[in-house]
């Protein structure tokens, strides 16, 4: 029995390409299928997570949303890689910097990911999971920026569940020792669920606020200007 359609997308066998980059924004997706893709066909709009296929350079590439968190990009991530048969998923989104060395708009290639989260118990490793990037995809990722002459900073990061803190206890500080880059929402869930199938997965993210200095952009940047990023994970689709 078919596992396709999915309860979260109802895009038919084979409307994916090889090579997923997924924001957290359905507009975002909107965005680059509008603006990079060739041919691009809306192959799924469930609650409005809107996914594309089209083509970049010759190349199929498609796009789809992956909502906000853990358990929403684990979802999306996990029914792609195993129901809808794609090799490479390329997080593109926001995050906050944790480092004076980074500044709004740059890019970071997360090569590993902290978290506060469970997500990784079901699993069943009786320890600490510490997932990573896919080499491969990361070093594509390194050689495309240099060839396009964008400054790509590679590192740790750290994925959290919550976006407000309501207790005393602030892990800022701690991470900010350890070296970590910046702070997100979704990549520990897509790089595990990666490990897990046996496929590749990187998150590229653009500093779009500094828990340092308290600077931030508004959201129509976030949605239409983090350009370079985008660049980035459509050479190396």
């Amino acid at each position: 029995m078919s596992n396709i359609p999915t309860p979260h997308i109802n895009a038919p066998e084979g409307a994916f390409a090889r090579t997923v980059l997924m924001p957290g924004d359905p507009l975002r997706a909107k965005y680059i299928a509008e603006n990079y893709l060739e041919n691009a066909e809306l192959v799924n709009n469930v609650r409005g997570v809107q996914g594309y296929t089209g083509q970049y350079k010759g190349k199929r590439v498609s796009v789809m949303a992956s909502g906000m968190g853990m358990p929403s990009i684990g979802i999306y991530s996990y029914e792609l890689f195993n129901f809808y048969g794609v090799d490479n998923i390329i997080r593109i989104g926001s995050a906050g910097a944790m480092t004076d060395k980074l500044k709004l708009r740059d890019v970071v290639a997360a090569m590993s990911v902290y978290t506060d989260s469970n997500y990784g118990d079901q699993f069943g490793y009786r320890g600490t999971l510490a997932p990573c990037c896919s080499f491969e995809l990361l070093k594509g990722a390194m050689d495309a920026a240099e060839k396009l002459g964008y400054h790509l900073v590679p590192g740790p990061i750290a994925s959290h569940d919550g976006f407000y803190s309501q207790g005393e206890y602030n892990a800022a500080p701690i991470l900010q020792k350890l070296g970590v880059l910046c702070v997100e929402m979704e990549a520990y869930a897509l790089y595990l669920n990666a490990a897990a199938a046996g496929k590749n997965a990187l998150a590229l993210l653009t500093i779009s606020d500094s828990l340092v200095t308290g600077e931030a952009l508004p959201a129509e940047d976030r949605q239409n200007t983090f350009t370079h990023m985008m660049e980035i994970a459509l050479e190396i689709a």
